[in-house]
């Protein structure tokens, strides 16, 4: 049996895997604050818990941030403080007595909603995660595209001008306005309350509607700016917001208003349809023989 277990950022989750169907899955509140230590201590409580009984044949694990083109150390998580350098897959694999293969988070939801979801059947096609940053994944010719260090795919660094200090050391991307964190930290300073899923559903309070603006404008030229880079079959809108009523129907007008034709004519935004079952699949089919095959 394999054990898919995403780290994602609010909460993780872990699910038995068979066939790229979920036999069983869990969601766990993530501890704070998001240390390597109390992460690491969490995941290995929960997966004793659940696999109590089980032979577990192997752990795919999601984990944020970037990750080295082995995939053997978290590089930068900004999201995880603490995690740069840390050679987490043999460190949970010693611990564990389980072989562990990990994968960047939003890569693994990508490959998850390609084998079962809303991506099912294409062949190019992208995922953004909108949650507590902003992840993505690319697939290109069928294949997940991880590029020459094993960084592609992080459309939450897109750079769309300003000062806004990112976790990740730069300045001024996209998830410092439209990840949660971001979004949570400008509410509070205009005196909102910092809760992702209320400030969605009052996002027409004027306060909360300039914010939404703010966000919205950003996602929309960035999602435009992937489109005439890869031009993709369709985006999908995963993570925590991506799915939520209303989203994407609300941001549909303003990637139209960026693209040009004929790229405009071509838009498809689709909700992903998974949740954080997209990531569980994703990461146990790290263990299915040909993943070697499906990236590039």
């Amino acid at each position: 049996m394999i054990l898919g277990v995403d780290l994602g950022g609010h909460s993780f989750a872990l699910g038995f895997v068979r066939d790229e169907t979920i036999l069983s899955q869990r969601e766990y509140e993530t501890p704070r604050p998001r240390t390597p230590e109390a992460v690491s201590a969490a995941l290995r409580e929960r997966i004793d818990e659940m696999a109590s009984g089980i032979k577990v044949d192997g752990i795919g694990i999601g984990v944020p941030g970037m990750l080295d083109l082995d995939r053997e150390k978290v590089l930068r998580s900004p999201n995880f403080s603490g995690w740069e350098g840390l050679p987490l897959r043999s460190l949970l694999e010693k611990s564990l007595g389980i072989p562990v293969r990990m994968e960047n988070d939003a890569n693994c939801a990508t490959l998850g909603e390609g084998a079962m979801g809303s991506a099912r059947g294409l062949e190019n096609y992208v995922v953004l995660t909108v949650g507590t940053g902003i992840g993505g994944g690319i697939v290109t010719g069928g294949r997940l595209l991880r590029g020459g260090h094993g960084m592609a795919g992080e459309p939450g660094h897109l750079v769309i001008g300003g000062k806004r200090p990112c976790g990740c050391g730069g300045l001024g991307h996209l998830e410092t306005v439209a990840g949660a964190d971001g979004i949570e930290k400008r509410a509070e300073e205009l005196g909102l309350e910092p809760d992702l899923k209320r400030l969605w559903e009052g996002r027409d309070e004027p306060r909360a509607k300039a914010l939404w603006g703010e966000v919205m404008e950003a996602l929309g030229a960035s999602v435009a700016s992937l489109i005439h880079v890869l031009d993709p079959e369709a985006v999908i809108l995963g993570g925590g917001l991506g799915p939520a009523p209303g989203f994407a129907e609300t941001l549909e007008p303003i990637v139209k208003q960026h693209l040009g034709e004929p790229y405009r004519s071509f838009l498809d935004l689709r909700r992903a349809s998974l949740g954080k079952a997209a990531a569980v699949i994703g990461a146990a089919s790290l263990f299915s023989p040909d993943s070697a095959e499906r990236v590039c």
